[in-house]
């Protein structure tokens, strides 16, 4: 399968602060790559070095086969459309004339796919209207309107749905799948909002104070994101001693709430409980979500 990016070593320093720290990834063509990792871990520095608007301090990396300092890089880089922080969008123009202007920018001679683009996207029925007008929902969708000009081969996006509400992020994951299985698109996307991204993406590379700390394929994440029990009870510490005997995997939430990570037959453990007079209020049986295991992998540190 074709390399897309290939990073080795990449370091970004900016004085003193390491920003990227001996990254080295992997991007496949085909896939959606999801980039998780808190604020400052380094994704955005990341996403901003592989699509050319900053250097690296040292290391290398590669783009379609072409290292980065090679005189033909800008050739390959016509293959990627990127959204980095947040579109970039002529506020005065409408939909229609924002693609224009990006074609003109990487100089292709006619307007002949801005009507295609702009109904794959769905915002072939906003007319004249200047973008300031649009709602944020349309206006990522502009500006990923934007990034598939000139048809690329790979997008990159940072915190596409950031901010967005149910409907615009649901608008915005079908795109991504549309644009990946249809046209073969191949996606890198930073995302805070990490269930959402668990709900895409085939790959994921977590990254942390400019490390990658893991890198999983959805396959591999569903397997190890583990069945949780969870059980409220009126005597926790009666609990923990029945399950630390029996060497089950628990973690104590709170006074009243155990989760419980191993496979367990919950009528025995609630038989148990009652002959020592303890009572299960409630039990509750979920999957581990992206977020927690993200949160596991970090140490427990939030998210912000």
């Amino acid at each position: 399968m074709e390399n897309i990016i290939v990073t080795n070593n990449l370091c970004k320093k900016y004085g003193k602060f390491q920003a990227l720290d001996n990254v080295s990834i992997t991007i496949k063509k085909g896939g959606i790559y999801g980039l998780i990792g808190k604020n400052g871990a380094g994704k955005t520095t990341l996403l901003r070095v592989i699509s050319g608007l900053q250097n690296p301090t040292s290391g290398k990396y590669s783009l379609f086969g072409v290292d980065y300092k090679d005189k033909n890089i800008t050739k390959q880089r016509r293959k990627v459309g990127a959204i980095i922080e947040k579109p970039s969008i002529y506020l005065d123009m409408s939909a229609t004339e924002n693609l224009k202007q990006q074609c003109l920018i990487l100089g292709i001679p006619n307007f002949d796919d801005i009507l295609k683009i702009l109904k794959l996207v769905g915002l072939d029925n906003a007319g004249k209207k200047p973008a300031k007008n649009f709602s944020l929902g349309m206006k990522q969708r502009l500006g990923i309107a934007i990034a598939l000009v000139g048809n690329p081969d790979f997008i990159i996006l940072d915190e596409p749905i950031n901010g967005l509400d149910p409907q615009g992020i649901i608008e915005i994951r079908e795109l991504i799948l549309k644009l990946n299985k249809e046209f073969g698109i191949t996606f890198l996307i930073s995302s805070h909002i990490l269930d959402e991204l668990s709900k895409v993406a085939t790959d994921f590379y977590f990254i942390n104070n400019g490390k990658v700390i893991k890198e999983i394929n959805s396959k591999e994440l569903s397997t190890i994101c583990k069945k949780i029990t969870q059980i409220e009870v009126d005597d926790v510490k009666i609990v923990s001693s029945i399950l630390t005997t029996e060497n089950i995997n628990f973690d104590v939430i709170s006074n009243t709430q155990i989760n419980i990570y191993s496979n367990i037959v919950l009528s025995e453990l609630i038989s148990k409980l009652s002959k020592e007079n303890c009572t299960v209020i409630s039990s509750t049986i979920k999957n581990e979500s992206l977020e927690s295991y993200f949160l596991n992998l970090i140490g427990g540190e939030d998210n912000d």
